[in-house]
């Protein structure tokens, strides 16, 4: 049809580390055993993949969607299965080890074809427990590309078919050859490298749960309507548009739209806002979240796939399966390593023959060789910190859709912000009102009330303050909205108008009673809007974008990372450089169109930086694109979320900080895994070839280079996933102090102050940042007779001015509720 074509997916679950034959793409990953194919249909197929994968030594099988909403029980299921299963081989490899050991080393016989053939008989069943490292290691062989397993079965076979000779020299009355039995050296090397594999599963296991927790936050079954009656079904069962309801306490099974209700959710599964979000009818809810206290109907609005926690699940699993630009470095030199492995044993073998060492000693040190090599720790290297990083990205609201994208993160000079909706709400507010004839509360009145019809931006906050300050809004007649204006309509038989400075010349308004405050307000960057009465003028409402709380401290904290910090607009000069010189902001770019961002992005690429670009709306997907990471604010448009590389589901930019250090600590983690893994090889293999024999007489024995085998894929993965503790060193800050401007006076001082209202000083502990401040001012305010709540969080002192009578107990149950302690009231 002249459609680009787009080759078919296959994603397989793998048994073992998947061969994939030669698809046009593909992504392995070693920790979840799974991989994504794409290919084209033409030349080959799923079944010719599969057999590929199986003929490698394999085992391989289509996946099935139900696997991404499985539970987190049923998660754990699966993953303490493969534990159990190694669990199980090492325990009964071990005991017929440790008999087989005895056998060889202490136990006295006479006769030794007798303890030839005990420990013959002691070391079959660990073979056949470990027969997976002969199957797969000779396969791979064979088809001339080994890999670990090959060095297994190569150096243990070297073992026993030596041994095996050893043993029909015996048999035939050479009893010289007793001391060349190596079957303890064979059955050491096989189960100690399984000890290795238990180890690495464990650990490997524990790198999912960012992922199995994210599952687990979805509720098996929801309660829906149909037919009038309230029915419980599978969450896989609910329909969109479909009802439902969710009891206080449970887990919000899907996304949608209260229709009856209200509550509080809990959000910070979601978002990482400790604070929950009250929610009324008309409001949106998110899957995943908790429904703190309220009965809540819901209609369902997206369902299955399409919820925001298997979004964000999914998100999370691409990014792991994802290969980062690192690890091709990693890749090339596992596939040249196991060829060099045995090259080097042969010719370790050689040399000492060649020197006149025995052959049992050649032996010894080329098997020595095989089994000390770790090629695994080279392959865990990148893959297991990548997941690792994804998964507590996502803890924090940060969803990164690729380790590509993770690791560029390391590399960031600049970082570019778009200002509205990024840096600024993106929503106007009312920042002031001035009014010339009427109360503050009555002028508020009058105007909103001329505002009610009007869709405009700036109406609309108008309304809202309104709304906000409980004012209610009076009937108008014969309202117009004249373009570009403003509006005007009759309110108890009296002509109002409002609009701009335009609309007001044209109705022969004069303005110069407030002339120099509106120069004042407009070189602050502000919106004013006037209103007049019969002619009159008799106020003024300046609207704002508003910048966002933590917008400044987010970008100091950039600076901080010594990142330079680039502001771009499409809003004029004036309010751009009244923002940008608040923020601290050098450089600035304003009146851009969307293409002019983009353009603007690649000059910065041009000079040479490597540029992280934060939007939220449609005219930011160029430049998102176009970014070296594209970085996305999860409240904005589902345009600019698809085009970014890294979505931010708090509507914050502080968020981006976390993401940058995130980025740092992983690529940190992941060059410290490569170093060691290679560490590991260039010295492990030298001191197994018997480098240092000559000297110093050192030889390493085989068990123990096996041992160390195993152990340095154990260090690898254990090494990634202290990253599971990784914390943002800005929000560490933010604990330990208090923004400025949300301090109070010295309390003491203030103890001493008279006024009409009474106060109580609250102590109390478990306050830590601006949210628990907020959340504590916020229950405070709400209680009968508080006039105002304000918190100290240095002096941990919250200082209420209250009417009438407030007993102590109500308001050590609000704070108590919102989960901190409440030390002492004072009066």
């Amino acid at each position: 049809r002249g459609e680009p074509w787009e080759p078919p997916k296959l994603i397989a679950f793998a048994s073992g580390n998947p061969y994939l034959g030669t698809p046009q793409k593909d992504n392995v990953n070693l920790l979840s055993n799974n991989m994504i194919v794409e290919f084209d249909e033409s030349k080959t197929s799923e079944n010719v993949i599969i057999k590929s994968i199986v003929d490698a030594g394999y085992g391989a099988s289509i996946s099935v969607k139900e696997k991404k909403n499985k539970s987190e029980e049923e998660h754990k299921k699966e993953i303490d299965k493969n534990i159990l299963k190694m669990k199980k081989r090492l325990i009964f490899s071990l005991f017929f080890l440790i008999s087989l050991m005895y056998v060889a080393m202490f136990a006295n016989f006479s006769n030794n074809l007798l303890r030839a053939i005990i420990e013959i008989v002691l070391l079959i069943p660990i073979i056949i427990l470990n027969r997976n490292y002969f199957i797969v290691g000779f396969k791979r062989l064979f088809k001339r590309s080994p890999n670990m397993d090959s060095l297994i079965a190569i150096g243990s076979s070297a073992a026993i078919v030596y041994s095996l000779f050893a043993f029909f020299m015996i048999a035939k009355g050479n009893e010289n050859y007793a001391k060349d039995l190596y079957f303890e050296s064979a059955g050491s090397i096989l189960t100690l490298i399984t000890l290795g594999k238990y180890l690495e599963t464990k650990s490997k296991g524990k790198t999912n749960e960012a992922i199995t927790k994210l599952i687990n936050l979805v509720p098996k079954t929801a309660t829906v309507i149909r037919n009038e009656k309230e029915l419980e079904i599978p969450i896989e069962e609910i329909k969109e548009n479909e009802i439902v309801l969710i009891k206080p306490g449970s887990n919000v099974p899907v996304d949608g739209v209260i229709i009856e209700g209200h509550s509080a959710i809990d959000e910070s599964t979601i978002t990482g806002e400790s604070i929950p979000v009250d929610k009324n009818v008309g409001e949106n809810v998110i899957s995943g979240t908790i429904n703190k206290n309220g009965f809540l109907k819901i209609k369902a609005t997206k369902v299955g796939e399409n919820t925001t926690i298997s979004q964000i699940v999914k998100l999370v699993e691409e990014a792991s399966n994802s290969k980062a630009p690192i690890s091709k470095l990693a890749d090339k030199v596992s596939g040249i390593f196991v060829p060099t492995v045995i090259v080097i044993a042969l010719l370790t073998a050689i040399t000492w023959l060649l020197v006149g060492q025995t052959f049992e000693f050649a032996l010894s040190t080329s098997i020595a060789v095989l089994v000390i090599s770790c090629p695994c720790a080279l392959g865990l290297a990148v893959p297991v910190a990548i997941m690792v990083g994804t998964g507590k990205g996502a803890e924090n609201g940060i969803l990164i859709k690729s380790a590509e994208s993770l690791e560029l993160l390391h590399s960031i000079d600049t970082v570019v912000l778009d200002k509205t909706g990024t840096i600024t709400e993106g929503k106007p507010k009312v920042v002031e009102i001035i009014s010339l004839k009427y109360s503050e509360r009555e002028f508020l009145q009058y105007v909103a009330s001329l505002e009610k019809q009007s869709e405009h931006p700036l109406s609309t906050a108008i309304v809202s303050k309104a709304i906000g300050e409980n004012i209610s809004l009076i009937d108008i007649e014969n309202f117009e909205a004249i373009q570009g204006r403003g509006v005007k309509a009759d309110i108890k038989n009296k002509k109002f108008i409002g609009g701009n400075e335009l609309f007001m010349a044209e109705n022969q308004i004069s303005l110069d009673s407030v002339k120099d405050k509106n120069e004042n307000f407009e070189r602050q960057g502000k919106t004013v809007l006037y209103f007049a009465e019969e002619n009159e003028l008799i106020g003024m409402i300046v609207v704002a974008d508003v910048i966002k709380q933590d917008s400044n401290d987010a970008i100091k904290a950039i600076s901080e990372l010594s990142l330079d910090v680039v502001m771009l607009t499409g809003d004029n000069k004036l309010v751009a450089n009244t923002i940008a010189e608040q923020l601290n902001i050098q450089r600035f770019e304003a009146e851009l169109l969307p293409q002019d961002k983009e353009i603007f992005v690649k000059k910065l690429q041009d000079e040479g930086k490597k540029v992280l670009f934060v939007g939220d709306g449609i005219n930011d997907s160029p430049a998102l694109v176009r970014a070296d990471i594209g970085v996305a604010i999860g409240q904005g448009t589902d345009i600019a979320i698809e085009a970014a590389d890294i979505v931010l589901i708090k509507n914050s930019i502080m968020d981006v900080v976390t993401a940058l250090e995130l980025g740092k600590a992983t690529m940190k983690k992941i060059k410290m895994n490569l170093f060691w893994a290679f560490f590991y090889n260039i010295i492990g293999i030298p001191i197994a070839a018997g480098v240092l024999y000559p000297l110093f007489e050192l030889k390493l024995n085989p068990m123990i280079g096996a041992a160390a085998m195993s152990f340095s894929s154990v260090s690898v993965v254990t090494n990634a996933l202290t990253l599971k503790r990784f914390r943002s060193k800005f929000t560490k800050k933010e604990i330990q102090k208090c923004n400025d401007k949300c301090t109070i006076p010295n309390v003491e001082e203030e103890k001493n102050d008279m006024r009409v209202l009474a106060r109580k000083f609250i102590t109390i502990e478990g306050m830590h940042c601006n949210h628990c401040k907020m959340a504590v001012e916020k229950v405070l305010k709400k209680i009968d007779g508080v006039v105002s709540a304000e918190v100290d969080l240095e002096k941990k002192i919250a200082v209420v001015e209250y009417e009438g009578i407030i007993e102590d107990e109500v308001i050590k149950s609000v704070i108590t509720e919102e989960g901190f302690e409440v030390v002492k009231i004072e009066d």
